[in-house]
């Protein structure tokens, strides 16, 4: 098969033509994230990111022309991998958001188990499939590609979905924290 002809399949929806171009250019795309990438993320997101470039592809076939598909899919591939940079430095992680106390005094420790359940007990009250996608990505340490293919769901979904965790987490843990008095983000006994 070649290139034009691909093309043609996959603007008719062919997922063997599409099949065709991650054989043909996945290395040459995960070269290019790579490189931009570099040690600033992991595999997986260098993964992820290669993922979302052929997503691009299948999406925007319509519109393209065979003769410079490889310039096309490098563009891609660094205009998502700059945007990866950018919301990876947006985002705060969830233990990040949460300050990690001194683990010098017993009331120390009693205050760290104490957030401690709080925050999973709010993860635990999250709806279903929000759940199961907000433990997989921070707990199981599953990639956003890994959770989408495994669930059956766009990568770009299980991104929102992540976000909108986050936003619930935060409103649930400030509405507990509104009701106590405490300040959930200070030690009380210093």
């Amino acid at each position: 098969m070649n290139e034009a002809k691909a093309l043609a399949l996959l603007k008719s929806g062919s997922q063997e033509a599409l099949e065709w171009f991650i054989d043909k250019y996945s290395a040459y795309v995960g070269t290019v994230v790579n490189s931009i990438l570099k040690n600033s993320m992991s595999q997986a997101d260098v993964e992820e990111v290669t993922s979302d470039v052929f997503v691009t592809l299948w999406r925007s076939a319509e519109k393209l022309y065979p003769l410079n598909l490889k310039g096309y899919l490098s563009r891609v591939a660094r205009s998502l991998s700059m945007q990866k940079l950018r919301e990876r430095s947006q985002e705060l992680p969830l233990d990040e958001d949460i300050l990690i106390l001194d683990d010098d005094s017993a009331f120390d420790r009693l205050e760290q188990k104490e957030q401690d359940a709080l925050v999973r007990n709010a993860v635990y009250s999250m709806p279903q499939p929000d759940k199961e996608i907000f433990l997989r990505f921070y707990y199981y340490c599953q990639s956003v590609s890994t959770i989408a293919k495994q669930m059956q769901m766009n990568p770009s979904t299980i991104k929102t979905r992540l976000r909108r965790g986050r936003e619930r987490l935060r409103q649930h843990l400030n509405s507990i924290n509104e009701s106590t008095g405490g300040d959930l983000n200070e030690n009380k006994y210093s």
